[in-house]
């Protein structure tokens, strides 16, 4: 099944902005790192992530993703939308089963060209004080302490209305009104004189004029017209 190709939106710039929250200037120069560091890891690994112990690597057959621009597209739309996988997958034109594989492989990869360019988020203060060429002292001042970010906001104590909009009402206790016993056979005899006897629409009495009347009855208690 076809699906979803970088040449598809290369040439509506807002589309793709939207699709990958990169530029295509920004994207073009992330192409050539991408692709080096997807060719190391698939010369070690296979892409179901077993050892590679054979053959090298080539784009197979009918490889819903075979170009470089077309690997690096897919896994961006996913970082940017994180549809469900079997979402994704149709969106490329793959099963849910080989949109996992290649989104486990193509993940570490762009990590990996992101290192290579500087661009990947630093995971401790040592590497942001080295990113930033200052000294680790310097860089805690920037970095806000994690018992600071998760302190809970002080709020004001809510204010209890003296009196709710809508009044609860304690436990029912022990009702005081009197039960009817429905099987009771004075209970009975007046549902049933009160009930009317139920007739088939076979055995009503029917014809065209009379039916007629009624509507005509009908609508003149509706409109409020004399007949």
């Amino acid at each position: 099944m076809a699906g979803l190709r970088f040449t598809d939106v290369q040439a509506r710039p807002t589309e793709f902005l939207d699709l990958t929250s990169v530029t295509l200037d920004e994207f073009q120069a992330l192409v050539p790192p991408f692709e080096t560091a997807f060719q190391a890891r698939m010369a070690a690994w296979r892409l179901d992530g077993k050892p590679r112990t054979a053959r090298q690597f080539t784009v197979y057959k009918n490889c819903p993703l075979p170009t470089p621009e077309d690997r690096l597209f897919f896994i961006l739309v996913y970082l940017k939308t994180y549809a469900l996988q079997v979402v994704h997958g149709r969106l490329f034109g793959m099963v849910q089963g080989k949109a996992n594989q290649w989104i486990h492989v193509l993940l570490p990869v762009l990590l990996a060209a992101l290192r290579a360019l500087g661009d990947a988020p630093a995971r401790s203060l040592t590497a942001l004080a080295q990113r930033l060429g200052v000294s680790e002292a310097d860089a805690a001042t920037m970095v806000t302490p994690l018992e600071e970010e998760l302190a809970p906001l002080a709020t004001a104590p809510a204010v209890v209305p003296a009196s709710p909009l809508l009044p609860t009402t304690a436990p029912n206790g022990v009702l005081s009104a009197p039960k009817t016993l429905l099987h009771r056979s004075s209970v009975i005899a007046a549902r049933k004189k009160t009930t009317p006897s139920k007739m088939s629409c076979s055995s009503m009495p029917y014809s065209r004029s009379s039916f007629s009347v009624r509507l005509l009855e009908a609508a003149s208690m509706i409109s409020g017209l004399p007949m």
